[in-house]
């Protein structure tokens, strides 16, 4: 069975034909269905583009982000409603009855691209109104000897890059850097919110003892999605940006950049680590 996260191309290279696997990107369309004064309500909130594949972790998990799902028990159920048609680039997430939805709080702008024009300080902000989870100053404590072996161990389970190169990849990983969850997409952020999603669907939100580490470098909406999830420590192989900063330190998140080799930078509370 061919895996629909992987398209096959012929290509010309070096003067000859040879075939290629690339990553595969399709849009995703994100609906939300409620009632609303008595009746059933469906809305569509955002559609991005990602690879196809875990798709209801990934809608979940963004709805997580965005402060709209509280755990799995807001969810009416934690299987997925079946698309209408195969490749049917829409997933459907039906709230439980009695869970509190304000469709006007869609209203706002979803902190989606850097270019989205809201100031750094407005988005702190808006992060303050959400009830996020507390973060526990100085724990989980974690070995510093831990942290430069992640990269490598989320490496050796990305199944998809190794065929394609053309993967992001993003784990949870436990405080003693065992591998939890690992999930593949061609945005880094969408790969973050399938990792979340498939957490809250298994009821262990707030991750409050964990790692979440990522590929490439690490941006103000990926903190944003770990501290909603309540995790505590994010480290990435590459830079974080200013903002991402500017957030792990308002909200007491151990921030990790550059993770290569034996060495890393600590941007925010280095306290965690031992």
């Amino acid at each position: 069975m061919e895996d629909p996260r992987i398209r096959k191309f012929q290509v010309s290279k070096n003067g000859g034909e040879q075939e290629d696997c690339l990553a595969v990107e399709e849009p995703l369309e994100i609906r939300l269905v409620y009632r609303q004064d008595g009746h059933l309500t469906e809305k569509s909130l955002s559609i991005t583009m990602r690879t196809p594949g875990h798709d209801y972790e990934l809608a979940v998990g963004f709805l997580r982000g965005e402060g709209i799902l509280d755990g799995h028990h807001s969810l009416q159920s934690v299987k997925p409603i079946l698309p209408e048609r195969p490749g049917c680039n829409v997933v459907r997430i039906p709230l439980a009855k009695g869970t509190a939805f304000d469709p006007s709080s869609l209203e706002r702008h979803f902190y989606t691209t850097s270019s989205c024009g809201v100031c750094g300080k407005a988005s702190l902000e808006a992060l303050q109104t959400m009830q996020g989870p507390e973060m526990a100053s100085g724990r989980p404590r974690i070995s510093r000897q831990i942290i430069p072996r992640l990269p490598e161990r989320l490496g050796q389970a990305q199944s998809v890059f190794q065929h394609t190169g053309g993967l992001h990849a993003a784990g949870i990983f436990d405080r003693q850097g065992n591998l939890v969850c690992i999930r593949e997409d061609v945005g880094r952020h969408n790969a973050v919110d399938k990792v979340v999603g498939r957490q809250l669907l298994d009821g262990k939100l707030p991750l409050e003892v964990s790692i979440l580490m990522v590929s490439g470098r690490t941006s103000f909406e990926i903190l944003q999605k770990a501290w909603a999830a309540g995790i505590p420590v994010v480290a990435a192989v590459s830079a974080p940006s200013s903002l991402a900063v500017d957030l792990a330190r308002e909200f007491g998140m151990t921030l990790i950049g550059f993770v290569r080799g034996d060495s890393f930078n600590v941007y925010s509370d280095r306290g965690r680590l031992d």
